[in-house]
């Protein structure tokens, strides 16, 4: 990694903000893996490690998960890639609160790698915030992705270098 976007912790957490407008083109797949293996090292419950994690960086996919909900999603459609945190219920009952915290470690690592990151929940958020019988972000994604029965999606990190000028 390019040490000029390497910071001391402090600048980093100084730095860090939600952004919701990417760069055209792609992270590279080397840095992306270094950020999962940054949160997969975050604390959790009883040393449970129940978080785990997917990389998508398919445009198509990026747009189609912009849908999961009518507000607060869009960002994932413009963004390079996006980093799901998804918690295994049956390792902790504190699966939610290790997620949070793994997911703080993925916007921490991103901003340390020069990368600009946005927060999308997806854990009991609707579909469309003024219909709930339009089911859950959260069946939606878990069938776009095909995630496995045990996983449960708890947010998606947009991801992408920063746009100028946004």
């Amino acid at each position: 990694m390019d040490d000029k976007r390497n910071m001391e912790f402090f600048e980093v957490v100084d730095k860090r903000h939600s952004v919701r407008k990417y760069a055209d083109g792609p992270v590279e797949r080397a840095i992306l893996d270094k950020i999962v293996e940054a949160a997969s090292k975050a604390p959790s419950s009883r040393n449970s490690h129940s978080s785990a994690f997917m990389i998508i960086e398919d445009k198509d996919t990026l747009v189609a998960m912009s849908k999961m909900r009518d507000s607060g999603a869009s960002p994932l459609a413009g963004a390079a890639a996006a980093i799901i945190v998804l918690g295994d219920p049956s390792l902790t009952d504190l699966w939610i609160d290790n997620c949070a915290i793994s997911a703080t470690m993925v916007h921490l690592a991103a901003t340390a790698s020069g990368l600009a990151s946005c927060w999308v929940h997806i854990s009991g958020r609707q579909l469309k915030k003024e219909d709930p019988s339009a089911g859950l972000a959260e069946d939606y994604i878990t069938e776009l992705l095909g995630i496995k029965e045990n996983l449960k999606p708890y947010c998606a990190i947009a991801i992408g270098y920063p746009q100028e000028n946004a």
